[in-house]
């Protein structure tokens, strides 16, 4: 029997695609290397875990399981309205905060279109542009980060949306208000611009010291054309349940639910979060974790000798010479990181923030490894 060349049926931009590649889990971890006791600085997960008050919703869900949730998140978009000031029905909810994005692209890109971000930014940008069979405008970063005034000049004709991750992931840069505010000003109203705020609730607290880090919830009357997603996977820690949101115009919101698929949000993400909204305090503690352990890793990489890359996330990018090498020695020290070679930063490695014991454990092991 003749077999069929089944990549030849996909799509051209399936096709050139490569999966996304997740943080390696804990398990497999102990499958390959037989070491039950790890720590997992991967995947940019609080380390504090969720809110006592979303596993309390959870709980008192699970006799409910059987049945399908609210296809419309009627009580997390009544939550979030609350919480924003913006109406239900500006709310799109997503199976995390990437899943609205492919909804966005598929909505609004095609083969005839262009989709423009950065080099460096986060990976599901060119995934999700090949998906819909976009053209993808990959403009160079400067600092390692977002460079705005080139992102404008690139937008043509056929551009129809522009990826912004504010923080960005791996590298951890971030904008301020008045060049975001700027550049915000000089992309044509037909140009869909989507804020990934992923990292928002870490980079606009106080304590992190960037006094100029804007709120992009606050341009949305201004810019009908702005779409700000947003997440409950990293300050929230409900990533193992997948929840996300986009905030847009009205019209946008309309045709991203035409896409949305029927109870993309389960039972148990759409009562952990609202319960989690509701919970500032361990928000607040999460948040104060994360500048803590910031601090704790920045001093162990000057003792080292490394450098790091400033960073508004939960996460750092630190410089290391052969990244894909430290990080396998590292694998066998126990300690689980994130190389960034295919970023095209094949120097560094993208280290989440843990506990104290966590990121003290890492130091060490990276000192050894390095041998200093």
């Amino acid at each position: 029997m003749t077999g069929c060349d089944f990549l030849n049926l996909a799509t051209p931009g399936v096709q050139r695609l490569q999966p996304y590649q997740p943080g390696k889990p804990l398990e497999e971890l102990g499958r390959e290397y037989g070491i039950t006791e790890a720590v997992k600085l991967a995947s940019n997960e609080n380390p504090l875990g969720p809110s006592p008050k979303a596993l309390d919703a959870v709980s008192a869900q699970l006799a409910e399981l059987a049945r399908y949730p609210d296809g419309n998140g009627f009580a997390l978009k009544r939550a979030l309205e609350s919480q924003h000031g913006i109406a239900a029905h500006r709310i799109t909810l997503g199976n995390g905060s990437n899943d609205v994005l492919e909804m966005i692209a598929r909505a609004f890109a095609g083969p005839e279109q262009e989709i423009v971000f950065s080099e460096h930014a986060f990976a599901v940008y060119p995934i999700v542009t090949a998906a819909v069979g976009a053209r993808a405008i990959v403009v160079p970063a400067k600092a390692y980060g977002h460079d705005l005034s080139a992102m404008a000049e690139a937008i043509g004709e056929d551009t129809r949306i522009v990826f912004i991750a504010n923080p960005n992931n791996p590298t951890g840069t971030w904008l301020g208000e008045a060049e975001l505010a700027a550049f915000l000003d000089r992309v044509p109203p037909s140009v869909l611009v989507v804020l990934d705020e992923a990292y928002y609730e870490y980079a606009h607290d106080p304590a992190m010291g960037l006094e100029d880090y804007p709120d992009g919830t606050r341009w949305l009357d201004r810019h009908p054309n702005l779409v700000v997603t947003r997440t409950f996977s990293k300050a929230h820690g409900l990533a193992g349940l997948r929840v996300g949101y986009a905030l847009s115009h009205p019209q946008v919101a309309d045709l991203l639910n035409r896409v949305r698929q029927p109870f993309n949000v389960n039972r148990l993400a759409l009562a952990a979060a609202e319960a989690a909204l509701g919970d500032a305090q361990h928000l607040q503690r999460s948040i104060m974790l994360n500048v803590a352990g910031l601090a704790q890793l920045q001093e162990g990489f000057e003792r080292l000798g490394l450098a790091a890359l400033p960073t508004a996330g939960n996460f750092v990018c630190v410089k290391v010479g052969q990244g894909m090498a430290v990080y396998e020695a590292l694998l066998r020290e126990g300690v689980i990181v994130r190389p960034v070679d295919n970023y095209g930063l094949p120097e560094y490695l993208r280290v989440s923030v843990g506990t104290e014991e966590e990121n003290a454990r890492f130091l060490t092991a990276l000192a050894k490894v390095l041998g200093r």
